[in-house]
């Protein structure tokens, strides 16, 4: 493949193990969790079945992230899935990966959390009218200078917001054993079976919530250690978030019960409350705040290193290219800062349309991380003297379960964006995204893209 040559930087291998870990962690443990477990447990209506569901999601997230660790050890790159699809199915494919992440996926989900984070800092210091939104554009632009000032204050700052945000979950886990019993009865454990498609629903939920793991292969060029490094990074990060994930589930069911749980719209505020007092509500509102940080961060950092991969391949887009010395994709940074900032100005004026937007383009996102796994086996197939350092154990098993559980997800996503009326957003974005490739690819038959040994 030809590439631009970089005379701005390129990537330095300067972040640690445990750097790496916090930024996974902080992309994955956002402000899902603290809505969710009420969802799952409505759902199955069983409370062990509910937590079979979350040892489940951790289960499948591992399967996935053995997947993932065959990729990133094998092809190490700021890229992440943007090289991996690209070796296997060429640059049209991963161009069009790239561009939904750029335009939406990596920028909607920094702006929705964003607003997160605006909703619940102005419980504490509104700012006025649009205060949700002013602090969301703050928030943003706060940590884009962090970023832009390189990867290792990035980091530091991820791992502190990790740290306070593990924290606070354990504080509301342990705060469970100072009620001395439970708000409502729960049955025994698996004495009622959810329908299968109620469980698959359930699914989904947890899903979503371990959502973004797959985003450490965007690191993998940068980790102390070399590719080797990256599979501690993914197991110790999925192990870590699993079993937190569980114990703050447990928590919930043992101090307000499946039924309680199953309809409250705010479990970790009635949990502490009933422990610590009403004052907790304001601690939860810290802590939701507080995730949504962490998460708006870490996508930042692995949002950036994919534009900066764009730019690095094509000529039309090199301007994405420029890497300040060792530490930071500048224009990656800018550009998916102002397309965030240009969502959260949409947002603001067209809430439900802004959300739907966002939340309906699941489907792409499912449709591409299916062929990612699909790109790991064919890998193996074209190119197999490659050097594994790391070979998914089980294979195929393990690699075509990851995949039938991406289809099902896209399947669902699908389907539910169709409930909506909204599955037509996911069309007109991937159309735009189709019409900016045959832009670019034309513009680069009358500039070809300089290769590296000229």
């Amino acid at each position: 493949m030809t590439k631009l040559t970089q005379s701005a930087g390129t990537p330095d291998r300067n972040l640690g193990i445990v750097g790496a870990v916090t930024i996974v962690i902080g992309i994955v443990v956002g402000a899902g969790i603290f809505k969710t477990p009420s969802l799952v447990a409505s759902v199955t209506g069983d409370w062990g079945w509910a937590l079979f569901a979350w040892i489940l999601g951790g289960v499948i997230s591992m399967i996935g992230a053995l997947c993932y660790a065959e990729l990133a050890t094998t092809y190490p790159s700021t890229g992440g899935d943007y090289h991996f699809l690209s070796r296997a199915y060429g640059r049209s494919v991963s161009f069009l990966y790239a561009w939904a992440k750029a335009t939406v996926i990596n920028t909607g989900s920094i702006a929705l959390l964003a607003f997160v984070f605006g909703d619940y800092v102005s419980g504490i210091v509104n700012l006025g009218t649009h205060s949700s939104a002013i602090w969301a554009v703050l928030i943003v632009l706060v940590l884009t200078g962090t970023n832009l000032a390189g990867l290792r204050m990035a980091a530091s700052v991820q791992s502190l917001l990790t740290a306070v945000v593990f924290l606070g979950l354990l504080i509301v886990a342990v705060s469970a054993f100072w009620i001395q019993a439970p708000a409502s009865e729960s049955p025994p454990a698996f004495s009622s079976t959810p329908p299968l498609g109620m469980l698959g629903l359930a699914m989904v939920f947890v899903l979503l919530t371990f959502g973004g793991w797959n985003e450490s292969a965007y690191i993998s060029a940068e980790v102390k250690g070399g590719v080797r490094a990256m599979l501690p990074v993914i197991v110790i990060s999925l192990l870590l978030i699993t079993a937190l994930y569980v114990l703050f589930n447990i928590a919930l069911l043992s101090g307000l019960g499946l039924s309680a749980l199953a309809s409250s719209p705010a479990a970790a505020s009635e949990l502490v409350a009933l422990s610590l007092g009403n004052w907790a509500n304001w601690l939860i509102s810290a802590l939701v705040a507080l995730a949504a940080l962490t998460s708006i961060n870490a996508t930042m950092i692995v949002g950036a290193r994919s534009n900066y991969a764009l730019g690095n391949d094509w000529h039309g887009l090199r301007f994405l290219g420029a890497w300040k010395g060792n530490n930071t994709p500048v224009m990656g940074h800018i550009i998916q800062s102002s397309i965030t900032l240009g969502l959260i100005g949409l947002g603001s004026a067209y809430v439900d349309g802004f959300e739907a937007m966002v939340e309906f383009t699941a489907p792409v996102f499912w449709g591409f991380l299916f062929l990612v796994g699909l790109a790991l086996m064919r890998l193996r197939k074209i190119d197999p003297n490659a050097s594994r350092p790391f070979k998914v154990p089980f294979y195929p098993v393990l690699p075509i379960i990851f995949c039938m559980v991406c289809a099902y997800l896209t399947y669902s996503s699908i389907i539910y964006a169709h409930s909506q009326q909204a599955v037509h957003v996911s069309l007109i974005v991937m159309a735009i995204g189709v019409v900016a490739l045959l832009a670019i690819t034309r513009s680069e038959r009358s500039a070809p893209v300089q290769s590296e040994s000229d």
